[in-house]
């Protein structure tokens, strides 16, 4: 328990210190900053392409989801995510090292030994394939449902409302992310960034009120204009529809897509979803309510 507790001290200090060279002195492929302009970017073509003309520049609830944003990038990092994943980390080392076994141990290949633009490429398809499916999971799971619902609870979609999550998401996700990444092995720190940021600027132009679906791409890569029924309030089926990350192949092979119009003014949310709190903290605690 005291390598345990040696662990989350490390891990606390070390994020906090992270941040602060990152604010403090930024380099080229700094992620406090390249957040801020990729949303400052995406921001500026919603001003400049507007899809629903009459939304307001400061649409409802603007300043919540840029504080979600903020929060769930770093805060949240801060608070709880970076020392649980070192401590999960170590845990699984630990019930491994009981049978003669280490992390290592269960790496089937490492994409790391490819070329690098090989081995980013099969680290994004990997990695957006396994999230697709943790997305229909909070969809078809009641539980998770209720933490998803967070997201779901978005009236008027702009960049911002990309990161309007509960913070037990991220815990599902990288829970199920992780024995996969371990198997395949990793890919160097540099190129985890490149791969972050490029997500991050689809998610971003996913929810934005920009009117694009990117011609034939719209079979491969997510868009807003596909997105945006996934945030539909009447929905064809019980769990859903598009479910993609960055990506909407797998929605086309798989059945679970679903464009029948233009979507520019449908209405966004869920069933019930006048009951769901508005305030920060309460929808932050919603899930462990009864």
């Amino acid at each position: 328990m005291e390598n345990y507790g040696h662990i989350l001290l490390e891990s606390y200090q070390g994020y906090f210190n992270y941040l602060k060279n990152e604010i403090l002195f930024p380099n080229w492929d700094n992620y406090f900053y390249g957040l801020i302009v990729i949303s400052l970017t995406v921001w500026a073509l919603e001003l400049l392409f507007p899809w629903r003309k009459d939304q307001k520049i400061l649409r409802k609830d603007f300043w919540l989801d840029l504080f979600y944003l903020f929060f769930n990038f770093f805060l949240l990092n801060l608070i709880l995510l970076i020392a649980l994943s070192n401590v999960t980390a170590q845990v699984l080392n630990d019930f491994l090292g009981l049978v003669g076994l280490q992390l290592t141990s269960i790496q089937l290949f490492s994409i790391s030994d490819l070329p690098a633009p090989w081995s980013l490429f099969i680290f994004f398809i990997i990695s957006d394939f396994i999230q697709w499916n943790v997305h229909r999971l909070l969809h078809a799971v009641p539980f998770l449902w209720k933490i998803h619902q967070t997201h779901h609870s978005i009236k008027e979609m702009g960049f911002a409302a990309h990161f309007r999550y509960n913070w037990m998401e991220p815990i599902v996700y990288k829970s199920i992310l992780y024995i996969p990444i371990i198997i395949i092995g990793g890919v160097a720190i540099q190129d985890v960034f490149i791969v972050h940021f490029i997500t991050i600027a689809i998610g971003h132009l996913n929810h934005a009120n920009i009117g694009w679906d990117y011609g034939y791409l719209k079979y491969i890569l997510n868009n807003p204009k596909m997105h945006i029924w996934h945030h539909s309030k009447k929905m064809p089926t019980k769990y859903g529809v598009n479910f993609g990350i960055s990506l909407s192949l797998w929605d086309y092979l798989f059945g679970t897509h679903y464009i029948p119009s233009d979507g520019k003014d449908i209405e966004l949310g869920f069933a019930n979803d006048n009951h769901f709190p508005d305030d920060f903290l309460e929808q932050e605690f919603y899930p462990l309510k009864k």
